[in-house]
């Protein structure tokens, strides 16, 4: 039910204009790939495994095709013709061999032409076609054990982190986690993986304030799960990181090993990682089809500009940030119910009415995507070595997401920014969840804020600053607004930044059979 009673022609015209601010960089996301866009392709193709034996460690098979191939003869026409065309010609059964062959020196790639061109171009297409049929299997079977074990019988889902640094452990702490109500487990990625230009291989120990993101982890985590969802009695969620220099590749290993959600928002990298913008706007785009083809929710990142900017004046800001990702999310083929948009309650509570402040903020995102399964963040930058203070504040926060209908819950630990949460915080955090739920579950129903009271009128007030935004985003060009600092107070420039030499521009005749089969929905 609208409560706000949002005027639906401005409404309208924020759509309008973040379809005007994205529509440039759609352009130049078409027109160009990346070193990651193409190591996913051959992951979809069926390449697995690393070389042990290089002097600098693990190096990843794709990396060594992909590194081999743009040495000899580039990637403006995508790595497929090449790839294929060499694996004919040296007599090779599998990419997995072609690479070891390329790292023994006896390959050298060319892009082929006339019939070569075409025979290479079908066994790409046929090998990446096997890839995307797993990814569909794996949608089919979620489908199924969760009409099987069930969904959790309220809203919001309740998602926990954990965050050990290995897997093993993380599999303690995620089942313990299930069986005490969380919904969805989320295994954060290891600090510094997201500026890695390769994806580890197999199962890990060793990960600083998390667990590395690896295709071995995944399928770990993801029977782990299977088993506590049979025990409990509901379908546990999974979610990861799709985001950094590997966007699209780890998109790739989430729908091969049946994750659920995946944190995947369209200017994180970008603003807080400092990932060249071009390469992540390429990466993005890849990376949430193969999510909509997977049935993967996404979550998108806006909380976090409010860790860096006032999360009053730049309310409407992550206000603008969503409505860029739904279209852009929308523009890859991803729908409503997938597109996990993200917000957080991280006013100053100091502020006079910062609660009704979260209030008006909250609601204002749950009407303007009302289809959109909402994650709603817990307060961080406010959290001190207080428990007890911090304890109270997420109860508040719990409060917030139920008043407004929130999809997604993070539970929200008192020990926030004091130490990684241990399993009896994150117990502790889980009865505060609990607590909120049950006692004041249905109170949306009761709840009317007044219709020109002080909440309706902070919603109408962001919306409006959103829309001014917009219209400038739009006169002066969305790369130029994130290079200006526009959100989060950080500035990128388009030609800045980490990973800018792993883009190339499409030439004509590049061959991606995995983004055709992607976009064509076959």
């Amino acid at each position: 039910m609208a409560l706000l009673d949002l005027d639906p022609d401005v409404v309208a015209t924020a759509r309008r204009l973040a379809a005007r601010a994205a529509e440039p960089v759609v352009a130049i996301a078409k027109a160009h790939t990346t070193v990651a866009v193409e190591r996913a392709t051959l992951r979809l193709a069926g390449i697995t495994g690393a070389d042990s034996t290089h002097r600098a460690g693990d190096v990843p098979w794709v990396n060594r095709v992909i590194d081999t191939v743009r040495e000899h003869c580039g990637l403006e026409h995508g790595v497929a013709l090449p790839a294929f065309y060499a694996l004919k010609e040296h007599n090779l059964g599998t990419l997995t061999e072609l690479a070891e062959a390329t790292a023994a020196g006896q390959v050298r790639f060319t892009v082929p032409t006339g019939r070569d061109r075409t025979r290479a171009e079908k066994a790409a297409r046929a090998a990446i076609a096997r890839g995307i049929k797993t990814v569909d299997k794996n949608k089919a079977q979620r489908d199924k054990l969760v009409a099987k074990w069930g969904d959790p019988a309220q809203r919001p889902w309740i998602y926990l982190i954990v965050a050990t640094g290995d897997i093993d452990e993380d599999v303690v702490q995620a089942q313990n986690a299930a069986r005490a109500g969380a919904d969805v487990i989320a295994v954060i990625r290891s600090t510094g993986q997201s500026l890695l230009d390769y994806v580890p291989e197999g199962a890990t120990h060793h990960g600083f304030a998390g667990t590395y993101a690896t295709q071995e982890n995944f399928r770990i985590m993801r029977a782990a799960l299977d088993e506590v969802s049979k025990e409990v009695g509901r379908y546990v969620r999974l979610t990861n990181y799709a985001s950094g220099l590997c966007m699209p590749e780890i998109a790739v290993l989430a729908g091969l090993q049946r994750l659920d959600m995946m944190l995947n928002d369209s200017m994180y990298g970008i603003l807080f990682r400092d990932i060249n913008p071009i390469r992540t706007f390429v990466d993005q785009r890849f990376s949430r089809q193969v999510h909509a083809r997977a049935g993967i929710i996404i979550n998108t990142g806006e909380d976090n500009y409010l860790t860096t900017a006032d999360a009053v004046d730049a309310a409407h800001t992550v206000t603008v940030s969503q409505l860029l990702n739904e279209h852009f999310a929308h523009e890859a083929g991803l729908p409503d119910h997938l597109l996990g948009l993200g917000h957080a309650f991280e006013i100053n509570p100091k502020v006079p009415e910062s609660f009704r402040l979260e209030l008006a903020h909250a609601l204002l995102a749950r009407e303007l995507f009302p289809d959109a399964p909402l994650k709603w963040m817990p307060p961080t930058k406010h959290m001190t070595g207080d428990v007890f203070n911090g304890y109270l504040l997420d109860g508040f926060f719990n409060l917030a997401g139920v008043l407004t209908g929130q999809s997604i819950l993070l539970v929200g630990m008192m020990t926030e920014a004091v130490v990684t949460p241990f399993l009896s915080d994150r117990d502790l955090a889980l009865a505060n969840v609990r607590y909120v739920l049950n006692a004041a579950g249905g109170l949306a129903e009761d709840f009317r804020p007044a219709p020109d009271g002080f909440i309706v009128k902070r919603a109408h007030q962001v919306l409006g600053e959103a829309v001014d935004l917009l219209e400038r985003i739009v006169d002066d060009g969305l790369l130029n607004a994130i290079a200006d600092g526009t959100f989060g107070l950080m500035k990128r420039p388009a030609d800045g930044g980490k990973g800018a030499d792993g883009v190339v521009e499409k030439a004509d005749g590049y061959c991606n059979p995995a983004s055709e089969l992607l976009e064509a929905g076959a």
